[in-house]
């Protein structure tokens, strides 16, 4: 199965940025909104894809496109890393959209938006790992979590429960940096001796490298290379 990995931060703390060190030629990005990533020369990077040109980058705001989307790069054992950024506004442009009324309404929103993580946990590539960009709110409590549209959404689910790997952003004199671990008052959590430390540089192909580790993905492909031969 594919591997999931939520970065939750507020705007202008990182997340984006981290695309930038990934291969552009085993990434895929998923803009819910159509904006310029923030790094030098990611416009020739990140290309966008038209029906006239292929390219790493689509925008698209609905569930069903994205999971299609996603269901054909899996089957492109070149793509390693897809990119959505960013999933809270999925569940935003939903919640604008949708002509429903009442309970029913939050309802169906928390729904999609776990249906959607199980389609990502489907995914029979274990190679795969979709990185899922989202906003952070802070609670009544002084917790903070990934943003949603209203605390019916959150009584209904906890994202982050979904997932094993989570990360909130942390700006501070030294730089740009992922949170691995659980302070008390975040939702952040790695599996126990996958990172040296509990910052890390805000850099996804550091992060993949460090999965692939822990997982020993790739081990059994390079071993039955070397039997092969």
């Amino acid at each position: 199965m594919a591997i999931a990995v939520m970065i939750i931060g507020e705007s202008g703390t990182g997340k984006s940025t981290s695309i930038r060190t990934l291969n552009p030629e085993e990434t895929f990005v998923i803009q819910v909104v159509n904006k310029p990533l923030p790094f030098k020369n990611s416009r020739n990077l990140y290309k966008l894809k038209t029906k006239e040109n292929k390219g790493n980058r689509f925008v698209v705001d609905d569930y069903k496109t994205i999971e299609k989307i996603i269901e054909t790069l899996s089957k492109d054992k070149k793509i390693k890393s897809i990119v959505i950024d960013d999933v809270t506004y999925l569940m935003t442009k939903e919640f604008m959209r949708t002509t429903e009324k009442g309970y029913e309404k939050f309802t169906n929103i928390a729904q999609n938006f776990y249906f959607f993580l199980q389609k990502i946990e489907e995914i029979e590539r274990e190679d795969l790992i979709v990185f899922l960009m989202g906003h952070q709110q802070e609670k009544e409590n002084g917790k903070t979590s990934i943003k949603t549209i209203g605390k019916m959404i959150d009584d209904k689910i906890t994202i982050e429960g979904f997932l094993t790997i989570v990360f909130d952003t942390v700006v501070n004199s030294e730089g740009y940096f992922f949170n691995t671990q659980n302070n008390g008052f975040n939702t952040s959590k790695s599996p126990i001796d996958m990172f040296e430390t509990t910052l890390i540089p805000n850099d996804l192909e550091f992060v993949k490298s460090k999965i692939y580790e822990y997982y020993n993905i790739g081990t059994k492909e390079k071993n039955n290379e070397k039997g092969d031969e």
